[in-house]
């Protein structure tokens, strides 16, 4: 059986300005990855959120949950898409994306994050994005929320 991504880029722009504790710097929804075209690479999943990993990746993000701040957009996607269904749900921000290890490999050595999720894979559109988003409103402020099914 497949198993594929859905989920959603979020940044809080208003954070930045005021500060994160301010009533206006909340989550809002930016993306959905549905419109990025990511695929359903395993290795990538695996590597990534710890999800079908067979290939013995240490996860960037794995079994986070729904954000609890998440945009209302967001929550109305995940409860649209059928909440009960999900598994793996989980979040990454843009600091953590771009201060991780994209040289790690597997288990078996051969293949590295970079090779599997990295610049060159179906996952750049999704790096395009947020790291846009980042340089705007601060690395932070900028997350990908996602779920499997």
């Amino acid at each position: 059986m497949s198993t594929d991504a859905s989920g959603m880029i979020e940044c809080r722009p208003l954070a930045r300005i005021w500060g994160e504790d301010d009533e206006d710097a909340v989550w809002h929804p930016a993306i959905d990855l549905f419109l990025l075209n990511t695929g359903n690479a395993y290795d990538a999943f695996a590597c990534l959120f710890g999800v079908r990993n067979s290939f013995g990746f240490r996860p960037l993000a794995e079994g986070r949950g729904l954000p609890v701040d998440a945009s209302d957009g967001l929550r109305d996607a995940f409860n649209m898409w059928g909440a009960q269904d999900a598994h793996g749900t989980t979040w990454i921000s843009w600091a953590e994306l771009a201060a991780a290890d994209w040289g790690e490999t597997d288990r078996s050595g051969t293949l590295s994050r970079s090779t599997v999720a990295g610049a060159g894979t179906h996952w750049a559109p999704v790096w395009d994005v947020m790291r846009t988003l980042a340089e705007l409103h601060g690395p932070e402020h900028v997350r990908l929320v996602v779920w499997f099914d």
